[in-house]
Formats: C-alpha cells, sequence, structure tokens
C-alpha cells in the first residue's frame, strides 16, 4: 500500500523538475538529440533513427554555441552542412553514407555556388550524394539555407 504513493511522488517530482521524458514509437523511431548540436525549439527534432536510416530534419547555419544564425553566407552554408554530419555522426553514419540530400535556397543563382564549395570542402571527393536543389520564396528566419538529408548507417548489432 505504502508503494503506490511513494510512486506517485516520484512521478510527480520527475514531471516538475523539467525533465520530458520521450515514449518510444510503437515501431522502435529513435528521436535523435545528441550532445553538441543545435537546440530544437517547438514541434520538431533534430533527427530521426528509423532502422538502418538516419533522417535529420532541415538544417540551417545555427552556430550550436549561440543557437543563432552565423552571419557570413558562405560560413553559414558550410556550418548548416556541419550540423548534419554532427548529427549523422552521432548514429555512426559520415558524409559519404549520406543518400538523399535535398537543398533550399533564397537566391539559386547566388548561394549555389557557395553550396558547391562547402559540400566539395566536407566531403573531399566523390561520390556526392544524390542531391536537388531548390529556390524558394522564403525560408524560416529569413534564412538563405536549409537542408534536409538522409543517412544509411546500419545498426551495429
Amino acid at each position: 500500500m505504502t508503494r503506490l504513493p511513494l510512486a506517485c511522488v516520484i512521478a510527480l517530482a520527475m514531471a516538475t523538475s523539467g525533465a520530458v521524458a520521450q515514449s518510444p514509437s510503437p515501431n522502435g523511431v529513435k528521436t535523435l538529440n545528441p550532445p553538441g548540436a543545435i537546440k530544437a525549439e517547438g514541434t520538431w527534432s533534430l533527427g530521426t533513427r528509423a532502422g538502418d536510416f538516419v533522417f535529420v530534419a532541415g538544417m540551417q547555419g545555427i552556430d550550436p554555441a549561440t543557437n543563432t544564425l552565423v552571419q557570413d553566407p558562405q560560413a553559414r552554408i558550410r556550418q548548416a552542412f556541419l550540423n548534419i554530419r554532427l548529427i549523422a555522426q552521432s548514429e555512426g553514419a559520415s558524409l559519404q553514407d549520406c543518400v538523399r540530400l535535398t537543398v533550399y535556397v533564397s537566391d539559386l543563382h547566388r548561394f549555389a555556388p557557395m553550396v558547391e564549395k562547402a559540400q566539395a570542402e566536407l566531403w573531399g571527393k566523390p561520390p556526392y550524394p544524390p542531391r536537388t536543389m531548390i529556390e524558394v520564396q522564403r525560408l524560416f528566419d529569413d534564412d538563405i539555407v536549409e537542408i534536409d538529408s538522409v543517412f544509411y548507417a546500419p545498426v551495429r548489432k
């Protein structure tokens, strides 16, 4: 009889401590939030693992130390790729394990060469993943780039 009130006290203490327990999906989809990553605010997560695939949210060039956009356009685009890489690496994937990139830019003629430069620098050499680059009218926070990605990272047994 005394166990029930103690369990209620523990549950209440956890609920008020700011800890948010996430229930796993029925099929085992794991939400990702690795140390050193940007802070996801609102109703989204940085990424998920579903079986052998890692899906990374659309990433902007946010500096994880300040959680603000990097000012220089070339550095911002590079930072978006670095943010993706950090999340992929947290699940054992490298940039070479990327199986799909979708890059959204606010000005294709201006920013496509910067995407090319950052990607060539960070990948180092081919092969590069399949990529779609799309010019959009507007991005969140009036940003210049957002990059969506998928990685293949077999679950280690």
